[in-house]
């Protein structure tokens, strides 16, 4: 017995040995991909000496002689940081993510070859200007350098990710770039999904559409034809959905998950230093690590420092000396979809105006790994790519013998939006930056902007011009054979919204409606809120003048318009009635419920209960009114809807009809529902958290979810890659923390926030101050991978400034770039 037991213990112990020498060897791999930051390279493609300057945060100062050298150089330092997330967004954009990851992601791959964006951005290289081309192609440089001493110094393939796959990274070109800011379209235009999702509603009932779905926040009427009298082949009622959800790694953003922000800015006149404020706070998916990666670069035009997207040579958001800039999401209507009727004689023709028309064809081959390669043919009308119905729901809304083709900004062969970009970053003025928003295409973005002498918002993007005659004025699918259906070009640039010192000096944008116009110069039926606009409207309007200050106080304010909104009109028949009843009975603890809401003030502060009893009341209380009418698209409306739940219970246009449930005999109140609705909720998370109301939190189910795309899918490795924190806010304010929706377990999870914020001060340019949700670096071993994580969730900020020898003096590294040979023709 002694000797099996001695044995046992000799072989647990060369087992302990094997798993720690194997764990050795992986992190010495690993760590081998960690860059030095105090190195020094000789490189080729310099025409001098180039410093990069690294702060405690890790964020580059770059120095060199031209512009040409310095956008080289943060080609190096992105790669140096984020080599496989940039080449993970380029394979998205190709549709090449299969050959990497298999069938997972060929359904990803298959919608990317068929809208065929990089191709897009191929032919968009020679549209850009001399000076955006020589910054493309040394950014390219700069980043193909950096994959040159990877693969020279054995220093473990770049990043741990590249250990899993066998395929080569390529290098990196001029076209890249431009397909990662097509990719930006993509995750920040969802049009298509509401056109889809209206014309089903629409198919269940032509009245219904108005109020689920309301064209305007301020005037709630949807006077459009039933889809059905548009196609009369068209099925009634509604059609069930058979396509699976996108696949793995998927772009394209879920209804509402399109992207969203707050920018605004006030004159100095409205500033209690007498400088120009703007704050910035763009809105993607949270991921580890961050889409956001901070920098600031030395240009011959002075200067520039903010966030940056790997991959792009920008400073998308940010400010130079005299300039600063913001980001949001304009909500254009840059999207149509199109039926096409197919000849019944020969299907590789369809219907036009003038007759049938074949189809433009081309067939590419999808490479999957472990699997064999999938051959698809592409089909193109005038309209544009013809796309299946197994993406977006489109089966359920195309007739019979019938196709669908998207129409798309982003598909402009000759997009100047980099050029547009690059000229942003280098203006000095207002004027300067407008003359340079005339050059974005897409993806559509309202600007808001400051100087030192006053401040403007500007629509820059792109805007179809519709015919007025048009079917369906873009809001769902229309018949592609008829000409008053085409795009018949775009607005010109001086109809875009523009705001230039208005009169109350303050401008702002939270996705909100910009223009009350009539189609089709009306720039979108569809807005992206309709909330944050009314809180930041009371934070600017309340004071004389703004500081520093009141402005990340207001970018952090977590105040809910909604919620104080809607809890009056929902509860207005439950507040205080009935008799206190017996302790551990549902109606107490309905009751304690309401008189925890009733005394709340709508901050959404991961502290307190009352959020998450809120949030629970709202979701089950959407979900039965709409369950019966629409059946499973109640699925499709899974975050909360205010102006829907405000029209029913002011009983807008007799929109109460939606609290009485079709199936039961007795006729439902809007009371009814409410209190129904509550104690369900009250129930639901008692299962959770416990009988106590007071002890449950937001910030337990409000999770910020920042996870790691690849190596947050591993078991064992999640639980070191991926970044979980606590967080107040919700759907609806400033500081937003979009939640993921649905009715799942972690429904009120955090998966999309502000990445990135930004606050800048023109009268003292160097107490501006910025974060990041993540780290710099996105390398799991790094001890930037998440440092400014906690920073961000406790809602603070770091300075950067502009001063090189601030820079200098607090660096921790200071990579040297020496050229080896001037790069010819430079």
């Amino acid at each position: 017995m002694y000797k099996v037991f001695r044995w046992g213990v000799r072989l647990l112990i060369a087992v302990i040995a094997c798993v720690v020498v194997l764990g050795g060897l992986v992190y010495y791999f690993a760590s081998r991909s960690l860059p030095n930051y105090s190195a020094t390279y000789e490189v080729t493609g310099l025409s001098a000496p180039v410093e990069i300057v690294r702060s405690t945060e890790d964020v580059p100062h770059i120095f060199g002689k031209d512009d040409p050298d310095v956008y080289f150089a943060l080609g190096l330092a992105h790669a140096q940081d984020r080599l496989w997330q940039m080449t993970l967004l380029r394979r998205t954009v190709q549709g090449r993510l299969s050959e990497v990851f298999g069938a997972e992601t060929l359904k990803t791959d298959e919608l990317m070859r068929r809208l065929g964006l990089y191709d897009a951005a191929l032919s968009s290289v020679s549209a850009q200007d001399d000076y955006t081309r020589k910054a493309l192609e040394a950014y390219a440089r700069g980043v193909n350098q950096w994959i040159e001493i990877v693969n020279q110094g054995a220093m473990g393939r770049g990043a741990p990710e590249f250990f899993l796959f066998d395929n080569k990274i390529a290098y990196w070109t001029p076209a890249d770039s431009i397909a990662i800011m097509k990719l930006m379209a993509v995750q920040l235009s969802s049009q298509l999904q509401d056109e889809v999702l209206r014309a089903r509603v629409s198919l269940a009932g032509p009245d219904l559409v108005r109020d689920v779905m309301p064209d305007d926040p301020q005037q709630a009427v949807a006077a459009l034809p039933a889809y059905a009298s548009l196609f009369p082949d068209m099925p009634r009622g509604i059609q069930t959905a058979s396509t699976a959800p996108e696949g793995l790694l998927s772009p394209f953003p879920g209804r509402g998950m399109a992207g969203a922000s707050n920018a605004w800015a006030a004159a100095p006149d409205r500033s209690a230093a007498g400088g120009s404020l703007l704050a910035n706070d763009p809105h993607l998916g949270l991921t580890a690590p961050s889409i956001w990666y901070l920098a600031r670069l030395q240009l011959q035009s002075g200067g520039v420092i903010g966030g940056t997207i790997p991959g792009m040579p920008l400073v998308l958001s940010g400010r130079n000396k005299d300039l600063g800039w913001g980001l949001t999401t304009a909500y254009v209507d840059d999207q149509d979809l199109h039926i096409e009727e197919l000849d019944p004689d020969d299907p590789t023709k369809y219907r036009t105006a003038d007759g049938w028309k074949s189809f433009r064809t081309r067939r590419v081959i999808v490479n999957v790994k472990d699997a064999t390669p999938v051959t698809l043919t592409l089909r193109w009308t005038d309209n544009g790519p013809v796309l299946p119905g197994s993406h977006f729901d489109l089966a359920t809304v195309t007739p019979p013998n019938s196709v669908v083709s998207l129409s798309w900004t982003a598909f402009e062969p000759h997009d100047t939006t980099l050029t547009g970009a690059m000229e942003l970053m280098r203006a000095q003025s207002i004027p300067e930056a407008l003359k340079a928003a005339e050059q974005v295409v897409v993806p559509a973005q309202n600007i808001t902007l400051a100087d030192q002498n006053g401040v403007a918002l500007v629509t820059a993007g792109k805007i179809p011009l519709r015919d007025p005659a048009n079917d369906t004025q873009g809001r769902m699918p229309n018949a592609g054979w008829k000409p008053e259906n085409h795009w018949k070009g775009y607005l010109p640039f001086k109809d875009n919204p523009q705001f230039i010192d208005p009169k109350g000096g303050i401008v702002v944008n939270t996705n909100n409606k910009t223009v009350d116009r009539p189609f089709p110069y009306n720039v979108s039926f569809n807005w992206g809120d309709t909330q944050r606009i009314q809180r930041l409207s009371k934070l600017m309007g309340e004071r004389e003048v703004h500081s520093r200050d009141s402005f990340i106080s207001a970018q952090l304010d977590t105040v809910s318009p909604a919620a104080r909104g809607l809890l009056p009109l929902v509860g207005a028949n439950l507040w205080f009635t009935g008799d206190p009843a017996p302790e551990g009975t549902p109606e107490r603890m309905r009751q304690r419920a309401l008189e925890m809401l009733a005394s709340w003030d709508g901050e959404m502060s991961e502290h307190l209960p009352e959020p998450l009893i809120y949030a629970a009341w709202m979701r089950e209380l959407q979900n039965r009114l709409i369950r019966d009418e629409l059946g499973p698209l109640a699925k499709k409306f899974d975050h909360l809807e205010p102006v829907f739940i405000e029209r029913v219970f002011r009983d807008t246009q007799g929109a109460s009809h939606w609290c009485d449930v079709i199936q039961s005999a007795p006729k439902e109140t809007c009371t009814d529902i409410a209190r129904q609705s509550l104690d369900a909720a009250l129930l639901d998370l008692s299962k959770k958290y416990g009988p106590n109301l007071e002890s449950w939190r937001w910030g337990d189910a409000h999770m910020a979810e920042q996870d790691n795309p690849v190596l947050g899918k591993v078991p064992g490795l999640k639980w070191f890659v991926n970044i979980r924190q606590s967080t107040s806010g919700g759907d609806f304010t400033l500081m937003r923390g979009r939640t993921r929706g649905g009715e799942g377990p972690d429904s009120y999870a955090n998966v999309h926030a502000a990445g990135y914020r930004e606050v800048l001060d023109f009268a003292d340019p160097d107490s501006s101050v910025f974060i990041i949700s993540t780290g710099q670096s996105g390398h799991p071993l790094s001890r930037h991978y998440d440092d400014l994580s906690e920073l961000w969730r406790s809602g603070e900020y770091i300075p950067m400034s502009l001063d090189p020898a601030l820079a200098r003096a607090a660096a921790t590294g200071i990579t040297h770039l020496v050229p080896t040979e001037p790069t010819p023709g430079r």
